[in-house]
């Protein structure tokens, strides 16, 4: 909610005790001791993660409040100075603003049930507010169509005075390749997808491979929050997806298309917008508690290191699937930003890259060997510049080793 409109923030969820903790079995209330133990003074996140992975994960939203900013790594005083932090009004509006606010005006379609009209206006309102904030907070991000379906979430669980600490680390820290200035770092997360599924099921593979894994897109990038619509379900899938990776999203869509093997073998495989269609839907119901246990099976028998095709070697070393594996919970909100300005960077030297590739193409009969010098020299030049280690500067080497080559014919 936008501070300068003043009244009473709604309370997070909405949604009634007994609805949240089911039966209040003494399973249940016995878990969630154990999760707030965990939560402690000196958070035990080893034990955290495997609470949040198990069935039920983290039972409730109450419990949601105290786990979820831990897996995300926000600190106290991180939080205390975006709780009722007030002084972004007055920052310079961000350049996607008025798409937030065409998302807004969609939101909150599916839940939360039961509430009023004004109710829910004053929801979209705290939501355009939050989403305002960490954008003008942290201008170099850009907004994507579906984050506003991630923050809602957020603001249901958390409520809104500690969602947008929250959703500032999940931006720079776990989702940051979505918030590029380009769909490339994006696209990359769907292209381990077929290494993955050659890994655990070749013939599967082999059937989908006239169909680009684009139909991964809507689901990764909002991790699953634009089409699981119900509450409990998308609350508990975000439990197990920040307890764990970046990387563990794309290995859950794959265990959800493993599960519908005999459905997919049923079209045929020169019917790739067929097979589109279907993948890019999510069955219903889905069976999280089995899907989730299947893909920590998968995860481990097939860790990204291992994937066939040299996928993971083809992952930017500043992209969250890396940045978020080992011991990465100790990284800050400077890091983040860090990290972002390093793929900014990375992804400004392949496009150069790119036009060199394409202006080579264009001129490469006219050019005859005065061309090839410029380009050469333009490619030694960049080289120089370039990190010795960074995809660019890989790629820039394989054009000079090309260019080297032919230009002694």
């Amino acid at each position: 909610m936008d501070p300068k409109e003043g009244g009473t923030s709604l309370p997070a969820s909405g949604i009634s005790r007994e609805d949240k903790l089911q039966d209040g079995s003494s399973a249940a209330d016995a878990k969630v001791k154990r999760i707030l133990d965990a939560c402690g003074e000196v958070p035990d996140i080893e034990a955290l993660v495997e609470l949040a992975t198990s069935i039920h994960g983290l039972v409730n939203d109450e419990v949601r409040r105290l786990a979820w900013p831990i897996l995300l790594s926000v600190t106290p005083s991180t939080a205390s100075e975006h709780r009722g932090h007030t002084a972004w009004c007055n920052l310079p509006s961000h350049k996607d603003e008025h798409q937030v606010q065409l998302d807004v005006d969609r939101s909150f379609i599916y839940y939360p049930k039961n509430e009023s009209e004004s109710q829910l206006e004053r929801r979209k309102r705290e939501l355009s507010a939050v989403i305002t904030q960490v954008l003008r907070s942290y201008p170099l991000l850009s907004y994507f169509q579906g984050f506003h379906d991630i923050v809602q979430v957020f603001l249901l669980v958390l409520g809104v005075e500690d969602t947008a600490a929250a959703v500032s680390h999940l931006s720079l820290l776990r989702i940051r390749d979505f918030m590029l200035p380009s769909l490339s770092p994006s696209l990359a997360h769907l292209r381990l997808l077929p290494s993955i599924l050659e890994a655990a099921d070749a013939k599967l593979c082999q059937h989908l491979s006239q169909t680009q894994p684009f139909f991964a897109l809507a689901a990764t990038l909002t991790l699953y929050s634009h089409q699981v619509q119900e509450y409990g379900d998308i609350a508990r899938l975000l439990d197990f997806l920040l307890a764990h990776g970046a990387v563990v999203s794309v290995y859950f869509f794959a265990v959800i298309v493993l599960s519908r093997r005999e459905e997919l073998f049923d079209i045929p495989a020169d019917e790739p917008e067929m097979l589109h269609s279907v993948l890019s839907k999510l069955p219903k119901p889905l069976d999280l508690e089995a899907l989730i246990a299947e893909t920590m099976t998968l995860y481990t028998h097939f860790p990204p290191e291992r994937l066939p095709f040299e996928a993971w070697a083809g992952i930017s070393a500043f992209s969250v699937l890396k940045t978020t594996r080992g011991n990465f919970r100790q990284q800050s909100l400077n890091d983040g930003i860090d990290l972002f300005e390093k793929q900014v960077s990375q992804l400004r030297r392949e496009q150069m890259l790119e036009h060199v590739r394409a202006t080579l193409w264009r001129y490469r009969r006219p050019a005859g060997r005065i061309g090839l010098a410029i380009f050469v020299g333009m490619i030694a030049f960049w080289l120089r510049k370039s990190d010795s280690e960074s995809h660019g500067a890989i790629a820039l080497r394989r054009v000079w080793e090309h260019l080297r080559l032919n230009g002694r014919h």
